[in-house]
């Protein structure tokens, strides 16, 4: 499928601000399941920017404007073309005649927890407390016991996505940026950010390296016209499975994550991949609006 998208922030200032440093995290990477043909960035005031790669090789651009201003406006333009899901039996295949234990005791391996140390460790957002040790517990509750003979580490978490759907209610007013993985079980209400924490912590409960994905799900031609903020853009998990890799889970929605979804980047939560963030020096308050526009192209 081929994507146009268009990402607008745009921050207004009461007085007057300077020195205003900023870090963008809006390139959609290119990998197997991805291609972003072309992007372009645009800053008023006008900046120069700085591009480098983070440590978990997600795209940055920054820049800095010095001079006093009272609104910054950052507008980013992409072209993304994305593939199918994988197939449910392809990835059968690939684990077909390997016990259902072998997954989790490599896992538990020195070469697991070496290669994947910082997708393992609790984090602010996704922390493993005693509600989240017990809710993972509760994926395979109908068993008398978890037992990693009798389960593989893909239906695992296939388990874990659809129980976090089936759980919680998608409620934008419910939480705030800053709500933990702990917060949601609490709540029972959330939005995506809260169930992709919540699965994280859960997955590093189990021992399974899981990480947090920023990006776009294109659902507008779905609804009859163009997707807005709160529809495009999206958090889902990658998390690992011995001899498939990074798989793709979206604990709020039920379609498998494919076409229609468009990677910008991934970290071990929120922190590590906000899409803008910065620093200014000035005083008063400021106002926040960013638009997102999602559109299928024809090939």
């Amino acid at each position: 499928m081929k994507l146009s998208i268009s990402h607008v922030t745009q921050y207004e200032y009461e007085n007057p601000v300077t020195d205003s440093v900023n870090e963008i995290r809006l390139t959609p990477c290119t990998n197997e399941r991805q291609s972003c043909y072309q992007q372009a960035i645009w800053i008023e005031p006008n900046a120069s920017l700085f591009s480098y790669e983070d440590y978990f090789g997600n795209r940055v651009h920054a820049f800095s404007v010095n001079d006093p201003h009272r609104r910054l406006t950052i507008r980013t333009q992409m072209t993304v073309v994305t593939n199918a899901a994988p197939e449910p039996e392809a990835q059968a295949a690939v684990l077909r005649g390997n016990p259902q234990g072998e997954g989790w005791e490599w896992l538990k391996g020195e070469e697991a927890q070496n290669r994947f140390a910082e997708f393992l460790l609790p984090t602010e957002y996704a922390n493993v407390t005693p509600s989240v040790e017990r809710f993972a517990d509760s994926v395979t509750a109908e068993r008398p016991a978890f037992d990693e003979k009798q389960i593989s580490v893909l239906e695992w978490l296939s388990a874990l996505s659809a129980k976090i759907r089936g759980d919680f209610v998608y409620d934008p007013e419910a939480t705030t940026v800053k709500t933990k993985a702990a917060e949601l079980i609490e709540n029972k209400r959330g939005v995506c950010q809260d169930f992709a924490h919540l699965m994280i912590a859960c997955c590093r409960a189990r021992r399974v390296p899981a990480r947090y994905v920023s990006g776009y799900h294109f659902v507008g031609d779905l609804q009859g016209g163009a997707a807005d903020f709160e529809q495009a853009s999206h958090a889902w998990v990658e998390a690992y499975v011995p001899r498939l890799g990074w798989c793709c889970f979206d604990p709020t929605n039920e379609t498998p994550v494919g076409e229609r979804y468009v990677k910008l980047g991934h970290g071990r939560d929120y922190k590590d991949i906000v899409p803008v963030k910065g620093v200014y020096r000035g005083n008063g308050g400021q106002t926040l609006k960013v638009t997102v526009d999602v559109r299928k192209e024809e090939d």
